[in-house]
């Protein structure tokens, strides 16, 4: 054992906190108060509790029992003692055969081995307060099952259920006890974790150290829990691209195995095993970069099943062989087609291995290229189908040649993974056995392909979701930390259990830790599908919190945290950051995306300051870390455009964004290394992961910052010692830049009307060695500057963002446009006066009006109107009721039109069902949409409900409506939908589609354009523009994917309406651009929204703006009014790592 080991780590522990603890999702029945009925079980007169067993019981349910009675002593600080009834008796054990590893191409087992433990004690009737067993095995719960005292009708013979009651008199000097009787030895297992989870001790108490609460009395209440079969049969993870984090960390705790790999042992997947059994899963594709899960160590498989853990593989291991086996062991190709002798019998290898283990296995059928690859051979499709379909038929029967008592291939559980070109095998009229479940894959960017279609739902085999949260791959690998939405994960799977892939959920979770959060909800989903639907993530989160850390007191708080998060880190993967993926320029997008960073940090590290210390390391890991890390790497990436564009502008503040950019750095490397310290190196290694300076799709080897460049200032520019720039342009005056005309030193700032942006912004620069003081003055009155002096350079001088306003009271009336010069001097000219004149902002005032029938609906500004998508004015009902569900015309919750519109249907915006909200057409027979709350990039998303709605034409269902005001007539008006990025789930030859219409308000409707988004599949690879969709977390912002152009032929009232005509085409945001909108990653900030919005209160000036944006931020924040002053950004103090170092860089940049 090397480092500190893993089992000497103690658990920190609390004292008594809330009045009970509930498994999440589950029905409780611990309180740790009395209650009418209740069976108090410590505390009290109650002595040293025991937990009764068989003997005859599975070795898993005995060792589970175990653990629960070491679960009390956690919580109480004595253990509860376990027994057999036997006086005496040896400690329980597994017995297994260990295969010879020295030669894999042969079977031989060697000497009989076995698992031990736990102890038993001698039985004390007296003490006995539980008792658990398997129904059938033979032991207390057959006999109390006989007597008419447990009635386990509700779950005998069902999968991996179980009953937990109190039972008077269950034994001889026993008056009474809490009886876990289990359908099968899962279901016994999960009622035994049921009561750790109750009384306190997290599944995450080893893996993300959450500490176990104290407590003094503990009771189980009277009321009888039934706990029915899990919604997914089989629910587990694929611990996957495991270096460097998780293989370095094993390495940190085990010597290598014999064969000198990394020590994923039988001691590394006991841990996995437990984790997996607390958190109600059972299914594991193990470790299998650099591994061989069966030939490490012969121990893994046995230890798996004797934890009662199924074991599978992924879709490049079938027939229970570890992908590199064959390489290793085995001449020839790995080509079927022409070494097919040696391929069987390689399966058939693993098949009489794992065959005293099949009970817990499912075989995964077929096979692929050597590792992660398509079939090798320049075969064809065609040639390729028949050879699996050839290959399938001969491992089905290795499969009953080589298992005990099985007659047919169908009696054991198999899958086909569809996964990446396998698909399109499928498509191309693969014939699958019926009895082999269709494990349907993603993209590797969590959008399920493909899922059942309708004739498809009756399978035997049934169908499943391969789902990722961690890939290497194209467009760019992400591996570091947690990037998950929740949000998105549950429309997923909630999709998939819809349309019946309901036998298995697998997730590719790279090295467990930093996913713990989104690990534990999909697995908590694929358990009980009903208690947390699509519409349950923040009451999950809810749950998840108070279960983690402690009760009510923060759960509010971790809540709006993880949820801003989850939204903030998902609209671009951090590997896929760069300098120019956030404007700097245009709508103070870069400044309002730190700024929620910054605020974000903020409230997540006072959390962490008002926790108890033992919640610390569990909060660290799981919250605050990868927050912190975050606003970090958002940080170097925005400097680095900020250096890019100040150097270009030729800026001092270009080597300030340098020097501050290397303490990010170090940071950056301070935080792993807080990781790696806490906790006494607990953990160390795990997050070796590099993540900044990707060069291609591959992790770089090495972090980097962004290119940078340093400006000379020791000589002036030769435009000056000072400059300006305006938003929305790179330009800067005085001097010549690329980014406007030569000889001219007027910039344009974007134009200023009464329903747009509150203001813009000119910037005032340093660009030399001295100090200087400059002076700004508007032509006209009416328009305002937050500031009209100051001075840059010197020891206070700063750069100097103004504000720049209208006082429409004063500008000249309605309707009007003007422009008006902002004057810019200085009292140190140089020799720059003799290249040209002084330097202007220019802003154009248009001072519109909008007619008083136009009552609510957005209004254009500055060329566009932005829109997010749940903000519609009506619902414009289904025309017909051919579609669906079935559809009946919809009528007027409000008893009258909604103003501008001809929809029959408005808006609620308080109606809600169980936390979430439905639109439809009035008569919850047909489809509705549903709004994705904290949902996509900035506030929700809307899409159709029901989930398994089939597809509809134009008029079976509703329509969103929005109305709006548009002064610009244009030949051309591009709507652009931002939908979140899917997949034509239901086959490329029924794709994703969704209408489209704009047309003059009371105007007869036109035609609808009709719009399929996503292409079909090339070959084995994805469509066309999903590399960007993917990447953007939006189709709509790369390519013309998602956009259509419509006349608008005057000034006026518009309709927009948007028909999804499927499931899974979710909208977040509508731009309709009139030539007008400038290049962001986020879009434009909401348009002025007449009804919500007020003249004088409305911002918009950038997207965090919004009302009831994730994460909104006030008028007065980083992008407000009230002069805010963009000054020098310095080097902040340096700490831990950086603290020597950095005067070494910086002395070496200021000797060039």
């Amino acid at each position: 054992m090397k480092g500190p080991s893993v089992k000497s780590l103690s658990l920190a522990v609390l004292s008594g906190l809330v009045p009970w603890v509930s498994a999440l999702g589950q029905q409780p029945i611990v309180s740790f108060e009395s209650a009418e009925g209740a069976l108090q079980i410590v505390g009290g007169e109650a002595g040293t509790g025991q937990i009764r067993v068989s003997g005859n019981d599975y070795w898993g349910v005995i060792r589970a029992a175990g653990d629960l009675a070491a679960d009390f002593g956690r919580v109480t600080g004595t253990n509860f003692s376990l027994s057999n009834g036997q006086s005496g008796a040896s400690p329980a054990r597994y017995r297994f055969r260990p295969v010879d590893v020295t030669d894999n191409t042969v079977f031989r087992t060697l000497e009989e081995d076995s698992f031990a433990g736990p102890a038993y004690a001698d039985p004390e009737a007296e003490n006995t307060v539980i008792i658990a067993g398997t129904i059938g095995t033979d032991g207390i719960i057959d006999q109390l099952i006989a007597a008419g005292s447990l009635d386990v009708s509700e779950v005998e013979g069902e999968w991996e259920a179980f009953v937990s009651q109190l039972v008077d008199n269950p034994m001889d000097g026993v008056a009474r006890a809490l009886v876990i009787a289990g359908s099968d030895p899962r279901g016994t297992i999960y009622g035994i974790y049921d009561v750790s989870e109750q009384i306190g001790v997290s599944p995450w108490y080893f893996w993300a150290d959450v500490a176990v609460r104290q407590r003094d009395e503990i009771y189980v209440l009277p009321e009888r829990k039934v706990q029915k079969s899990p919604s997914i049969k089989y629910r587990g993870i694929f611990i996957n691209d495991e270096q460097p984090g998780l293989s370095s960390w094993v390495a940190t705790q085990w010597d290598n195995t014999w064969n000198d790999a990394a020590p994923y042992n039988h001691h590394f997947y006991a841990l996995v095993s437990e984790l997996l059994l607390r958190l109600r899963a059972n299914y594991l594709w193990p470790a299998l970069w650099g591994s061989m899960v069966y030939v490490d160590d012969p121990l893994n498989q046995p230890l798996l099943d004797a934890y009662e853990i199924v074991l599978g593989g992924s879709h490049t291991e079938p027939m229970m062989r570890a992908q590199n086996e064959f390489g290793t062991f085995y001449e020839g190709p790995w080509q079927y087609n022409n070494n097919n002798e040696t391929i069987d019998e390689y399966f058939r290898y693993g098949v009489e291995r794992a065959r005293p283990y099949a009970r817990n296995s499912v075989w995964t059928m077929a096979m692929r290229g050597t590792g992660d690859t398509a079939i090798e051979g320049d075969l064809g499709i065609d040639a390729i189908v028949s050879m699996l379909e050839t290959l399938v038929d001969n491992q089905r029967q290795i499969l009953v040649d080589g298992l005990d008592d099985i007659e047919h291939a169908s009696e054991v559980d198999s899958l086909w993974c569809l996964y990446k070109e396998v698909q399109s095998y499928q498509e191309r009229g693969l014939v699958v056995p019926e009895d082999i479940t269709l494990l349907w894959a993603d993209d590797n960017w969590g959008n399920v392909r493909r899922l059942p279609l309708a004739n498809e739902t009756e399978r035997s085999g049934g169908a499943g979701v391969y789902y990722h949260f961690d890939y290497v791959g194209g467009p760019r690998s992400y591996k570091w930390i947690n990037t998950i939405q929740l949000e998105k994960t549950a429309e997923q799977m909630h999709l998939a259990y819809e349309r019946h892939a309901r036998k298995i959920w697998i997730v590719n979770v790279g090295d467990i830790k930093p996913k713990e959060i989104p690990i534990n909800h999909f697995l908590d989903m694929a358990y009980d599908a009903e208690m947390y639907g699509v519409h349950a993530t923040t009451r999950w989160i809810n749950d998840w919190v108070r279960r983690e850390f402690g009760g009510d007191d923060h759960v509010d708080h971790i809540t709006d945290v993880m949820i801003r998060y989850g939204m903030y880190a998902a609209r671009r993967k951090y590997e896929l950051l760069e300098p120019w993926v956030y404007s700097v320029i245009n709508y103070r997008e870069a400044d309002a995306v730190l700024a929620q960073w910054a605020a974000l940090a903020a409230d997540a590290q006072s959390v962490y300051d008002a926790l108890d210390d033992a919640y610390r390391p569990a909060y660290f890991q799981t919250v605050l870390h990868p927050v912190l890390a975050g606003e970090i790497v958002h940080r170097i990436q925005v400097n680095g455009a900020k250096n890019q564009l100040y150097a270009a502008q030729k800026r001092n503040a270009a080597n300030d964004v340098i020097w501050e950019s290397l303490q990010l750095m170090y940071d950056d490397a301070n935080l792993t290394q807080r990781w790696n310290e806490m906790l006494d190196g607990k953990w160390a290694h795990m997050l070796d992961q590099t993540h900044l300076g990707y060069d291609y799709w591959q992790q770089p080897m090495r972090n980097t910052l962004p290119n940078l460049r340093f400006v000379q200032d020791v000589f002036p520019s030769l435009g000056g010692e000072w400059g300006i720039t305006v938003e929305g342009t790179n330009a800067s005056a005085q001097g010549d830049s690329q980014w406007h005309a030569l000889s001219t030193n007027d910039l344009f700032l974007p134009p200023l009307d009464p329903w747009g942006a509150a203001d813009s912004y000119v910037e005032v620069f340093h660009r030399g060695p001295s100090e200087c003081n400059w002076f700004a003055a508007p032509w006209e009155d009416y328009v305002r500057l937050s500031v009209y002096n100051g001075t840059v350079g010197g020891d206070d001088g700063r750069d100097t963002r103004i504000f720049v306003s209208v006082d429409w009271q004063r500008a000249p009336p309605a309707p009007s446009t003007s422009q008006v010069y902002i004057n810019f001097t200085s009292d140190c000219l140089g020799f720059e006066q003799y290249a040209g004149d002084l330097p202007r902002a220019v802003v154009t005032v248009e001072h519109r009006l909008l007619p008083e029938n136009f009552t609510a609906g957005f209004v254009e500004s500055d060329g566009h109107v932005a829109i997010e998508a749940p903000h519609y004015q009506a619902i414009y009902p289904a025309q017909n009721n051919t579609g669906g569900h079935g559809h009946g015309h919809g009528h007027d919750h409000d008893h009258g039109h909604a103003p501008n519109s001809t929809a029959l249907v408005r808006r609620h915006d308080n109606t809600t069902d169980g936390g979430h909200h439905h639109h439809g057409d009035g008569d919850g027979d047909g489809p509705e949409y549903h709004l994705f709350e904290n949902y996509g990039r900035t506030l929700a998303g809307v899409g159709l409900f029901p989930l398994d709605t089939e597809k509809l034409q134009v008029g079976e269902g509703p329509a969103l409506e929005y109305s709006l005001y548009l002064f610009t007539n244009h030949s051309a008006a591009n709507v652009t939908l931002y939908i979140s990025t899917a997949a034509n789930y239901l086959g490329d030859g029924n794709p994703l589609e969704y209408a489209v219409v704009l047309f003059p308000t009371g105007g007869a409707q036109p035609e609808p354009k009709r719009v399929q988004p996503i292409g079909p599949n090339i070959g084995g690879d994805m469509p066309v523009g999903w590399d960007g969709a993917v990447a953007d977390a939006v189709w709509g912002l790369t390519g013309n994917y998602t956009t259509s152009s419509f006349e608008v032929p005057r000034a006026g009232a518009y309709t927009l309406r948007v028909w999804a005509l499927l499931p899974n085409l979710i909208v977040q945001k509508i731009v309709v651009d009139l030539g007008g909108v400038r290049s962001s990653y986020l879009g434009p900030p909401e348009s002025f929204l007449v009804g919500r919005d007020e003249r004088g209160e409305y911002n918009g000036t950038s997207f965090a703006t919004t009302s009831g944006i994730v994460g909104a931020l006030s008028r007065n924040g980083t992008q407000g009014h009230g002069g805010e002053e963009s000054g020098a950004v310095g080097v902040s103090a340096s700490r831990g790592l950086g603290l020597a170092l950095l005067p070494l860089v910086l002395g070496l940049f200021m000797s060039l």
